[in-house]
């Protein structure tokens, strides 16, 4: 497949052109995990400025998953049979990522950057091994998703989650533990190297140190234990002091404002944008970072108003970023049920937890505290072959268990040519142009996807006379021709792509 390169030159002024269905289909693609025929088409003609306010608006008041009745239990509450204890845990956990799993695709805008922000803030379920600390974890992440950065650090920080992940919990002020210190300013907020030394992190271990308090049972939340801070005095980004927890997130959103802001909205960039911020091919990507991070200082660091900025712009709509990030594990399941419409329940919501586990993003449990670094790793030579055939199972299950609804997504899609045209090629165009974010690359790209889509159905029913033998509506192939054409198209370049 064709590396991208970004050659985007647009600017971070407001995109005004009424939305065309290209263009409402990337945002949805981007800001979410897409969305069906009918929520793009009620897009068209809207202006860009109008519906990302009210995505947004509406994301901001979205729902959180609920507490579970065991959010706040401990070990304590479950049975003394460790094998029983195991079965019980196991059952929670598959509650809690069903939970999740929907929360996805009910609440894509908000929760696209609470599964950001996993990924941002690193943890490892495997590492913690404590469903209670999970909940409260992805609460955090859900909460401030779309609020402020500030106080979001701060509250990640004395997650429990976090707390063992990264040794808080062995953080004592007289054998101070620097591993979140350390990745507080390398992976959370400045980015390697830029604006702290060794020696800010050794002092940054002591002012967080006492969060040490664990219970007598485990998996209970992590408390602050006085007898285990360090009271020395700590210079911190040039500032000296008795400093402690609190005092470290301000001096480090006082101190190095400009350095966060760069290093936040650079993420942002490429997640929403494209996976090239370099601007080394004459694209002015470093400087809509740089807008886009002075939106994010004057406003106090929330996160909301520099998203609406870029989601609003004409670089965020130019052509040259259109198509050019590569799916997810994640996006490629959650894109195919959104912008299908097919129904599903909770099971296809675990299995396609468990399918993106199998090819390479399991939930809550990135690579290692660095992430997973995305876009080309995920069509590797391992797992390209893996998204092909689970893309393709999902699709016959969903055939199996209605096949009609294969004939209402095309008719959907269709429009008058899929009740009235005896030619297939007229009602697979746009079929296939909506599941590929800029169409197919080539005319024979194009030949290869209608043969697949006329199938074994007779060449006489699509030609002659005034009256056609064949139509998508009318005709029985019709549900088993859509299938076969979105079968194909699960295997083309293209269709890896949002």
């Amino acid at each position: 497949m064709e590396y991208f390169i970004n050659c985007n030159s647009s600017t971070l002024a407001p995109y005004t052109v009424p939305l065309d269905e290209l263009r409402a289909a990337h945002l949805y693609r981007r800001l979410g995990f897409s969305a069906s025929v009918q929520t793009i088409n009620a897009a068209v003609g809207q202006t860009a400025g109008a519906l990302v306010d009210s995505l947004i608006d509406q994301a901001l008041t979205a729902p959180v998953v609920p507490a579970p009745a065991w959010a706040d239990w401990n070990n304590s509450n479950y049975p003394a049979d460790d094998d029983l204890a195991g079965q019980m845990r196991r059952a929670q956990l598959e509650e809690f990522r069903t939970a999740y799993g929907n929360s996805l695709l009910d609440n894509s805008v908000r929760d696209r950057l609470s599964f950001f922000w996993s990924n941002h803030f690193v943890t490892e379920l495997d590492v913690y091994n404590c469903n209670q600390f999970l909940y409260y974890y992805i609460n955090c992440l859900q909460r401030n998703a779309l609020g402020n950065f500030k106080t979001f650090v701060h509250e990640i920080g004395l997650t429990s989650a976090m707390l063992y992940y990264l040794d808080g919990v062995r953080n004592r002020g007289n054998n101070p533990n620097e591993n979140y210190a350390r990745e507080l300013y390398e992976l959370f907020t400045l980015g390697e190297g830029n604006g702290y030394t060794e020696q800010d992190i050794i002092e940054t271990a002591k002012a967080i140190s006492g969060y040490t308090e664990r219970g007598e049972e485990g998996c209970t939340q992590v408390t602050f234990n006085p007898e285990d801070f360090n009271t020395d005095s700590k210079t911190i980004l040039g500032q000296t002091g008795n400093w402690n927890y609190d005092n470290v997130i301000d001096i480090l959103f006082n101190e190095r404002a400009n350095e966060v802001a760069g290093f936040i909205c650079k993420k942002l960039y490429e997640y929403y944008v494209h996976p090239d911020s370099s601007g080394e091919e004459g694209g002015n990507a470093l400087e809509i970072i740089d807008g886009m991070a002075q939106t994010f200082i004057s406003n106090n660091f929330e996160i909301a108003p520099v998203l609406r900025q870029l989601l609003k712009s004409q670089h965020f709509f130019d052509e040259t970023a259109i198509g050019v990030i590569i799916k997810s594990p994640f996006d490629l399941y959650l894109h195919m049920v959104k912008e299908t419409g097919f129904t599903y329940d909770d099971t296809t919501v675990i299995n396609i937890i468990d399918s993106a586990a199998l090819i390479g993003q399991e939930l809550f449990d990135p690579y290692d505290v660095a992430g997973w670094q995305r876009d080309r790793q995920w069509i590797n030579t391992n797992f390209i072959i893996g998204r092909w055939l689970t893309a393709e199972m999902y699709l016959e299950r969903f055939y199996q268990n209605n096949a009609e609804q294969f004939r209402d997504l095309g008719l959907s899609l269709s429009g008058t040519a899929g009740q009235t045209s005896n030619n297939p090629d007229e009602v697979a165009r746009p079929i296939i142009d909506f599941f590929t974010p800029k169409g197919l690359l080539t005319d024979a790209d194009y030949d290869r996807a209608y043969v697949a889509f006329r199938s074994d159905v007779d060449v006489n029913y699509y030609e002659g006379g005034t009256t056609p033998s064949w139509t998508l509506l009318g005709w029985e192939t019709g549900p088993s021709q859509v299938f076969l054409l979105l079968r194909h198209l699960s295997r083309e370049p293209e269709f890896q792509l949002k």
